[in-house]
């Protein structure tokens, strides 16, 4: 099948991997993609664009008609993992899977339940964007299945400390936020207190719209661990207007606490991952040449 990936894609997986073996991957895309189809017997209605920054989406349908999507992604954006925590969650807060969590052929292939991939949270007010983000989030935190194979918070956090190190070595005036941002890590991983599944990745934009539900998660890298690391990444939702607002330092702080209080999670807690995780993204998106991305989460970490 002869069709051309969306750039956001592209580039994205060249961020991640490298040149040379994103262009590897997408060259075996349309085979993969046609393997996939054929493994599913779904049909393609077309790929969804801009789509997201890790896999291809498409829009398929199944042999009776019923829509779907085929989520066709490489092996190190760990496809096996989604599928896994998929199953678990078993639609509970999240999109439905399926296909079986195991021996799916090809495996870089997840078949889900089509949502409405126009309409995000991101659609709402704020505020009921928040409330409705919380509500959903908290669906999610349960008990990991036995036997798994999810990385923890702490090992995850883990790999990602050299970068940030490089990061402030290239740029010195990031080494005070870049130190706050991982005592603060090393504080936290030395008790964690709870262990859950998480989605790893939730913002507005990861809960869309559904027929079986109103707002249904999408896009998990999950892992175990404490749901504050979870909840950070939504603190640092919409972070451009949080920086356009002459009152953003203060709206931020206040965000920590209302989401914190509204999902029994320990406020301090939760302020040392939103700080990690703003500092992790704003050095990696320097690093990616993405500078107004970067400054804008490190900006946000600054007042943290």
């Amino acid at each position: 099948m002869g069709f051309e990936p969306p750039q956001r894609l592209v580039r994205a997986l060249g961020e991640t991997y490298g040149d040379t073996a994103a262009a590897d991957w997408l060259g075996r895309l349309p085979a993969l993609t046609d393997e996939a189809l054929s493994a599913h017997s779904v049909s393609l209605d077309r790929v969804c664009a801009p789509g997201g920054r890790s896999s291809l989406v498409l829009l398929v349908r199944r042999e009776d008609g019923t829509p779907a999507v085929l989520k066709i992604a490489p092996s190190g954006a760990a496809p096996a993992l989604e599928r896994a925590a998929l199953a678990h969650w078993n639609g509970w807060g999240t999109v439905e899977l399926l296909t079986a969590a195991e021996g799916v052929v090809p495996g870089e292939a997840v078949l889900l339940e089509r949502l409405h991939h126009e309409v995000s949270l991101r659609s709402l007010p704020e505020a009921k964007a928040l409330l409705e983000a919380a509500g959903t989030m908290r669906r999610l935190w349960v008990d990991p299945p036995a036997g798994h194979a999810f990385e923890t918070v702490a090992e995850r956090t883990a790999r990602q400390v050299e970068g940030m190190r490089a990061a402030a070595a290239r740029g010195p005036e990031l080494e005070p936020l870049v130190s706050a941002a991982l005592a603060a890590r090393e504080e936290l991983v030395r008790d964690s207190p709870e262990l859950f599944l998480l989605h790893g990745n939730f913002r507005q934009s990861k809960v869309l719209s559904g027929e079986r539900a109103p707002w249904l998660a999408v896009g998990p890298e999950p892992l175990t661990g404490e749901r504050a690391y979870d909840l950070a990444r939504l603190v640092r939702d919409r972070v451009e207007d949080l920086i356009a607002s002459p009152g953003g330092a203060a709206t931020a702080r206040r965000r920590v606490k209302k989401l914190a209080d509204s999902l029994d999670v320990d406020q301090a807690r939760l302020r040392g991952w939103t700080l990690f995780r703003a500092v992790e993204s704003g050095t990696r998106a320097l690093t990616a040449g993405r500078t107004q991305d970067g400054e804008l989460s490190l900006e946000f970490a600054g007042w943290l």
